[in-house]
């Protein structure tokens, strides 16, 4: 399920816009001021953002944001309807720009749009060492996870080789505990189920090594 983030300080239209989102099938966040917004940041894959915000300017979270996720599906919401503040905006961070009152058809269409482009790979954000689905759920990871995970998504695809994650691990491979990698990989695989419900595409290839079969992004 897509998850949208909705950053909008008018409470009614907040409302309207997310009752409207849900009954099309999204799963919906919301936020009336940028300080909510930002402790969500990784938690969505599309963003609605208002323009004219009480502790801040829509346009500068945009630009953060499109820094930050660079794949992350972005729609304003104004009521700022010139052409320059459109192009500007379209030119800097955003995919959509939207005047209000807002058609709901129209807000519909885009979105269909986005969920196809952002909604199909996992990320690996590596110095906040976490894993994140296209969902939007994320894991924090300790050291030998993030190694692991690390060398998986550099060869995401291909299979990894025990010796390789040992290298990666700066251990040599006759001191090498690979019942202490099986076990670390075994954690992370319940961990992931137990709290996305969703398995992870991490599989063990035996005799051989390990894979992660889904396309996924470093950052």
């Amino acid at each position: 399920m897509t998850t949208v983030l909705l950053l909008e300080d008018e409470v009614d239209l907040r409302e309207e816009v997310a009752d409207f989102l849900m009954s099309e099938g999204y799963r919906v966040l919301e936020a009336g001021t940028v300080g909510g917004f930002e402790s969500m940041i990784d938690a969505f894959d599309i963003a609605i953002i208002d323009v004219g915000l009480p502790d801040g300017d829509g346009m500068q979270v945009a630009a953060r944001l499109r820094a930050a996720r660079p794949k992350c599906g972005i729609v304003m919401f104004t009521a700022q309807g010139g052409l320059k503040n459109k192009i500007a905006s379209l030119r800097e961070s955003s995919d959509f720009y939207l005047v209000k009152p807002v058609s709901f058809e129209e807000l519909a269409a885009h979105l269909a749009a986005l969920e196809r482009r952002v909604s199909t790979s996992w990320q690996l954000h590596v110095r906040e060492r976490k894993l994140v689905s296209p969902s939007g759920h994320s894991e924090l990871l300790n050291e030998q996870e993030m190694i692991l995970m690390e060398l998986l998504v550099r060869h995401a695809g291909e299979i990894v080789s025990r010796k390789a994650i040992a290298a990666a691990s700066g251990v040599d491979w006759l001191q090498f505990d690979e019942r202490r990698l099986d076990q670390t990989v075994s954690r992370l695989r319940r961990r992931w189920l137990r709290n996305s419900g969703k398995e992870l595409p991490c599989r063990t290839e035996h005799g051989k090594g390990f894979i992660f079969s889904a396309e996924i992004d470093l950052f």
